[in-house]
């Protein structure tokens, strides 16, 4: 197994902790404190990976006011505008309404209101305030993790 599959391999199961096979799954909703970078490109990748299998969204506990726009040009790279997104704030319903629930990494569990315990933590850093190259390995990392979530369902 490669690096990547190993690493894939490390974030991913293939049951839901709501013990539903994954290939039932619909609707995705990626999850992160501020909802400007990583959910934004999980969400972006989701939609462009997953055509006609997920309805993809993404929620913060305490959403920032834009996306990052380190990680609307990273995805730009791979073809992907995330440019109109607007960070969410992670409400009762999204959560109610998710077939998957994936958190980025990044504290949402302490910093939310209610317990996500149907939550998968991805645990991925954060790239925020650092260079362009450390924004693409988390961008190339959130797409594998997505190409592989999507081809589960």
């Amino acid at each position: 197994m490669g690096e990547t599959a190993s690493k894939i391999k490390k974030y991913l199961c293939p049951k839901n902790k709501r013990g539903f096979p994954m290939e039932e799954f619909k609707k995705i909703l990626f999850i992160c404190v501020g909802n400007s970078c990583r959910s934004q490109m999980a969400e972006g990748f989701a939609h462009h990976y997953g055509k006609g299998k997920v309805i993809a969204s993404s929620a913060g506990t305490q959403p920032a006011n834009s996306v990052n726009l380190q990680a609307v040009e990273v995805m730009k790279e791979r073809g992907i505008d995330i440019s109109s997104h607007k960070p969410d704030l992670l409400t009762i319903d999204l959560l109610e309404e998710a077939d998957i629930i994936i958190s980025m990494g990044c504290g949402v569990k302490e910093s939310c209101p209610v317990t996500l315990t149907d939550c998968d933590d991805w645990g991925l850093e954060d790239p925020y305030g650092q260079s362009d190259e450390k924004y693409r390995e988390i961008r190339d990392l959130i797409e594998e993790l997505v190409k592989e979530l999507i081809r589960n369902i």
